[in-house]
């Protein structure tokens, strides 16, 4: 007997989450800090990292490939979405978690152990891509699971604004990172950083790892699913996943990859390529570069459950749409403006990170409430880690090919517009879904 729809979706009766636990937040987060605190040192220390690992005396040429490298994670992504997807749609949040958060860590102390290619030569290169990929398959079953999780131990009223805390765990893991290469660049010296000092940061990731570890170990699975669970037990039917999102759920898993698209071209132009821009090609000190990356993390953190809460307040839909056009008319203004240097360069880069604290803080939720329980976490994390590959660990590398082939410094601002039309179409087609029980998605 195949299981219905119904006989899934349509739970048992019992009353929505009326308040939160501080550790369900903070069990959110934590994968979310260590993902983006990697990818955000990797992103920061890429010039560095260039010299370290690439055979090529072209400077550019380094960069391009160790950008390239960065990408390769993307590229698991939608992998490790399938994998711990399923695991974690089958058989719990809780474990495919758990097993996330330590394979994230474990991947980011390997680059920080790893010979240089002066060392080993082509061995140091493809040691780096391998931990990439590890890392690639972990961050595939994170924000999805992560998101699953924290919506559905949240108020039906009040999710927007809980489910924006796993988003907060990507800012404070790229706000983190920025914070100790800016450190480490002003405490210990631009030349011991490229010496030996980036190392540093990744090794940093181990302890935050075991950290997430032991407190997601101790969490209970949702109410959500543990309902599902009972339903399913007594249909007597074979779960199926993976199967049941690409024969069902097409179109919303279409919507999920349209919605994802501006939100990973804006967070990695907005908070690692411009970075980059501002040192190769506007010349501008990597302590500067960096610092102005810091205030625009600080400022994101800080607003983005104020998206959140506002989604909650007029709904899904009017938050992608506004944060959308908003980037689309100011890609171009903020590009131009970073050339004037000083506080109008930081103010430029903050508006631009704005417009992805907006869809962060509106994404996790939107897209929790667009999937049953039995596909929740396969949907949002392939549809995620899609976007993701696309638009994600592409953006730095596509931006700063742009900048090279047509030199033209605004090149990158005309890409950000085009994720931007993309993600409109998807904002237009956006059902609303504020306040819905997510026992009655379909």
């Amino acid at each position: 007997m195949s299981m219905t729809t119904s006989a899934n979706d349509h739970l048992a009766s019992s009353t929505t989450p009326q308040k939160i636990s501080p550790k369900v937040v903070t069990a959110g987060a934590v994968g979310s800090v260590i993902e983006y605190f990697d990818f955000g040192v990797y992103g920061y220390v890429a010039t560095i990292l260039a010299a370290h690992f690439f055979a090529s005396g072209d400077p550019v040429s380094n960069l391009l490939n160790t950008l390239l490298t960065f990408a390769v994670a993307f590229a698991l992504r939608p992998v490790g979405a399938l994998l711990f997807g399923h695991f974690g749609d089958r058989f719990g949040r809780k474990n495919a978690l758990a097993a996330t958060v330590i394979a994230m860590a474990a991947a980011s102390g390997l680059i920080g152990i790893l010979p240089t290619y002066a060392a080993i030569g082509l061995g140091a290169t493809l040691l780096l891509v391998l931990a990439r990929c590890l890392q690639g398959l972990a961050a595939g079953g994170e924000l999805g699971g992560a998101a699953s999780y924290v919506s559905e131990k949240s108020p039906n009223s009040r999710r927007g604004l809980f489910a924006a805390t796993t988003q907060m765990g990507a800012l404070g893991g790229s706000l983190l990172a920025s914070l100790c290469i800016l450190l480490f660049n002003v405490t210990l010296g631009e030349d011991f950083m490229a010496d030996w000092g980036w190392r540093i940061p990744f090794l940093i990731a181990i302890p935050i790892g075991l950290f997430g570890l032991w407190i997601r170990s101790g969490l209970e699975e949702s109410e959500e699913f543990k309902k599902f669970k009972q339903v399913r037990a007594t249909a007597d039917a074979k779960q199926r996943p993976i199967r049941d999102l690409f024969v069902q759920y097409p179109g919303k898993l279409a919507g999920v990859i349209g919605l994802s698209i501006l939100l990973f071209s804006a967070y990695y132009i907005a908070y690692v390529y411009v970075s980059l821009h501002m040192q190769t090609a506007l010349g501008f000190s990597a302590s500067f570069a960096q610092l102005s990356t810091t205030i625009t993390l600080i400022v994101s953190v800080a607003l983005m459950p104020w998206f959140g809460h506002i989604s909650d307040r007029v709904g899904r839909k009017p938050v992608f749409v506004g944060a959308t056009i908003a980037g689309i008319v100011l890609a171009v203004p903020t590009f131009l403006l970073f050339e004037s240097g000083g506080i109008v360069a930081i103010m430029s880069q903050v508006v631009l990170g704005l417009v992805d604290s907006a869809l962060m803080g509106v994404a996790m939720s939107t897209f929790a409430e667009m999937f049953p329980t039995r596909v929740r976490y396969t949907g949002i994390a392939f549809g995620f880690s899609v976007g993701a590959a696309l638009a994600g660990g592409t953006s730095p590398y596509i931006a700063t090919w742009l900048v090279e082939a047509t030199g033209n410094q605004l090149s990158p601002a005309f890409f950000l517009m085009g994720t931007g039309v993309i993600t409109l179409i998807a904002a237009l087609f956006l059902k609303e879904t504020r306040g819905i029980d997510l026992q009655d998605v379909k």
